[in-house]
């Protein structure tokens, strides 16, 4: 039985994305939830915000699988993937830490690809390709997770490639702004095309591998679950006007860009959107705090200097979060324990 992977997943940067694995994380972990988060972005920002710069030099400098480009780093030579040992933040909650020579993969991942499509030693391509997905359920089985989340850089390259693959569901983080209205343009017919070439290169392994059952393979469903829209201004509790003229195109754009509806009508609003997970707002003064105090912003307390309106705002937070989170774990039935 494999443990579903939730990947949050746009090519377009600045959205808020790594902060929102982040809060996420936590907040499913708070929750009652076991929860894996896996860096696979090369900048290793979701690292760098659950571990302090000693510890991350620390990981970084030792030579064993402590994080994931130590775990697949064997896959470059002649070697097989090493478990992983993940990092435990809590006892609900852990991390299996990022790398910046992650970047160092992305070539062997590209060459690999084509050949999984070839009649002969599909093995090897199959198994490198497929790394990620071995590393992180390992990991979360290692630390008996519930469900694993990941975070992944802005961009369409071969390591976002393997990472989707590895994929069961993908929310779209967003802005209220033009260019997040364009990405998804680009990631809609993107994630479509790694969904049907993923299909294609499983039924050569189940056509061409005598003994299939080598090693499993991911489905790469990259079931779409929604998109969040973030990091708009609010007065009197509603977006600016500036922002309102490309949120409310998102709704008929991630119906015709994500889910592939080439004749969306009778679009609701995004307040109204099934799809639209939430409306987060832009939580400006409690980022320094929360980042001082290295920990997620609904989680500050008076002694880091949330009080007056930031104790207000940091409940308002933590309202915000519990209902995202416990919106995502019902559509992946996943309910958290009651």
């Amino acid at each position: 039985m494999t443990i579903p992977v939730l990947t949050f997943f746009n090519n377009k940067g600045g959205v808020g994305k790594t902060s929102l694995v982040y809060h996420l994380a936590w907040m499913m972990a708070e929750l009652g939830m076991r929860i894996l988060a896996v860096d696979l972005d090369p900048q290793a920002n979701l690292t760098a915000a659950f571990l302090d710069e000693d510890r991350l030099l620390e990981l970084w400098e030792d030579q064993g699988p402590t994080t994931v480009f130590r775990c697949v780093q064997p896959l470059l030579g002649m070697g097989d993937i090493l478990a992983a040992r993940p990092v435990e933040i809590t006892p609900q909650l852990y991390l299996l830490p990022g790398d910046l020579a992650l970047s160092n993969f992305e070539d062997q991942l590209s060459e690999q690809w084509p050949k999984c499509l070839s009649d002969r030693e599909l093995e090897r391509p199959f198994r490198i390709l497929t790394a990620f997905w071995q590393v992180a359920q390992q990991a979360a089985a290692g630390c008996e997770a519930d469900l694993i989340l990941v975070d992944v850089g802005p961009h369409l390259g071969a390591i976002n490639r393997s990472v989707l693959i590895a994929s069961d569901h993908v929310v779209i983080p967003l802005g209220a702004d033009l260019y997040s209205l364009v990405g998804l343009r680009n990631l809609g017919p993107k994630l479509r095309e790694w969904r049907n070439s993923w299909t294609k290169r499983r039924e050569n392994w189940e056509q061409e591998v005598k003994d299939a059952a080598i090693f499993p393979l991911p489905t790469g469903a990259m079931a779409p679950t929604g998109y969040i829209a973030q990091q708009h201004s609010v007065r009197l509790s509603r977006p600016v006007k500036a922002y309102d003229r490309w949120l409310n195109r998102i709704p008929k754009e991630y119906r015709q860009s994500i889910l592939g509806e080439e004749n969306a009508e009778d679009v609701p609003v995004i307040g109204q959107d099934p799809h639209c997970l939430a409306m987060l707002r832009h939580y400006q003064s409690l980022i320094p705090m929360a980042q001082e105090a290295r920990k997620p912003l609904f989680s500050l307390k008076s002694a880091d200097g949330a009080i007056g309106t930031h104790a207000a705002a940091v409940r308002s937070a933590y309202g915000d979060f519990e209902d995202l989170a416990r919106k995502i774990l019902l559509l992946l039935n996943l309910p958290p324990p009651t």
